[in-house]
C-alpha cells in the first residue's frame, strides 16, 4: 500500500496524535469547514457569520469546548491571514476567550495547512491587530495546530479519532500547494462565472463520495469511530452502520452544522434562521440526527 494512501495517513495521524481526555460531565462542539475570507464576493462564510457568531457565543456561555475540525480560515483564496482577522474580529476576540480558557484545540485542513508551520503560527496566530484599541493583542499565543486528535472517554475508554479528511487526496494533501495555486489564481476567479473546482472534495460529488468511501473503509478496518470535516456533507450514522461522522460546515447556504458531545452522546446540529408567526425572525438550534451514544470499544 502506497505511503501516500488515505489508509496510510490516516494511520500515521492517529498513531500521532494527542489524546484528550473527557467524560460524562464534558461538553464539547467540533465545527469545521468555516472557511473565512476577506469579505469580498468570494468569501464562502460571510453570509453565515452572524449564524456562526450566535452559535459559538452559545457554546462559550454553555461551558463547551471548542474543537476546529479544519478549513476554518481559507488560506487558498486569500494570502494574507491579517486580513481575514480584522473582518472577523469580534469572531476572533471570542474564539480568543475560549483559547484563554483552555477550551479551544485547533486541527489543520488542507485550505489552512500552512497553520502546521511554526513561522505561520508565530507571524500570524500569536496576536492580531485590534483597530479598536489600535494596538497588537495576544490571540493564540504558542498555539499548537494538530493533524489529528482522540477523544479519549474515560468512562468507557472508547476512542473518538478527529481528523479533517483530506489526508491522502493528491490535490489536497500531497501536492498542496499546485492546489493552492489553482484555487487562488484560477478556480477564484472563474467561480464568478458560475464554474465549480473540480478539485474540491465539497464541490465536486463523485470525488466527495470518494473521499468518504475511504475514510469509511478505514473505520471500518480499525473498528475506529471517526468524526472529520472536508466534504461537507453532515453525517452521523445509525447504530448499526459504521461509525463515520461528519460536522458538515459552516458555507451551508441557509444554515451552518455542527457536531455536539454531550452526556457521552455524538448529536449532529443544525444552526438556522426560522421565522414566528408574526413575521419576526430568529436564530434556531435544531438537531438533524438522532443523539449516538459512545460505545466502549
Amino acid at each position: 500500500m502506497s505511503s501516500f494512501s488515505t489508509y496510510h495517513r490516516l494511520t500515521e495521524v492517529y498513531q500521532k496524535a494527542t489524546e484528550l481526555p473527557f467524560d460524562r460531565t464534558s461538553k464539547i462542539v467540533l465545527i469545521s469547514d468555516c472557511h473565512r475570507g476577506d469579505g469580498s464576493w468570494v468569501d464562502d462564510f460571510s453570509h453565515n457569520q452572524s449564524l456562526y457568531y450566535c452559535a459559538i457565543k452559545y457554546y462559550y456561555r454553555n461551558g463547551f469546548t471548542y474543537i476546529d475540525l479544519g478549513d476554518s480560515d481559507e488560506l487558498w483564496k486569500n494570502r494574507h491571514f491579517s486580513g481575514i482577522c480584522t473582518i472577523y474580529a469580534d469572531i476572533f476576540e471570542l474564539l480568543h476567550q475560549f483559547y484563554s480558557e483552555n477550551r479551544y484545540y485547533m486541527i489543520y485542513g488542507n485550505h489552512d495547512i500552512v497553520k502546521r508551520y511554526p513561522a505561520f503560527r508565530k507571524n500570524n496566530l500569536d496576536r492580531y491587530y485590534n483597530t479598536n484599541t489600535d494596538t497588537f493583542e495576544g490571540l493564540f499565543e504558542n498555539a499548537e495546530i494538530h493533524e489529528g486528535l482522540i477523544l479519549k472517554d474515560t468512562d468507557n475508554q472508547a476512542k473518538l479519532f478527529l481528523v479533517h479528511g483530506h489526508q491522502g487526496d493528491i490535490v489536497s494533501d500531497i501536492f498542496w500547494r499546485v492546489g493552492r495555486f489553482l484555487s487562488r489564481y484560477i478556480w477564484r476567479r472563474l467561480e464568478f462565472f458560475g464554474l465549480k473546482d473540480p478539485t474540491s472534495a465539497a464541490k465536486n460529488y463523485d470525488k466527495k463520495k470518494k473521499v468518504e468511501r475511504k475514510i469509511i473503509d478505514w473505520a471500518a478496518d480499525r473498528h475506529q469511530i471517526v468524526i472529520a470535516g472536508h466534504t461537507h456533507r453532515p453525517t452521523c450514522p445509525d447504530e448499526d452502520e459504521i461509525p463515520y461522522f461528519n460536522t458538515g460546515s459552516c458555507i451551508h447556504p441557509d444554515c451552518i452544522t455542527c457536531i455536539e458531545i454531550v452526556h457521552s452522546e455524538i448529536s449532529l446540529m443544525k444552526w438556522g434562521l426560522k421565522t414566528k408567526n408574526d413575521g419576526s425572525v430568529f436564530v434556531d438550534r435544531e438537531l438533524i440526527a438522532a443523539p449516538r451514544k459512545i460505545q466502549g470499544q
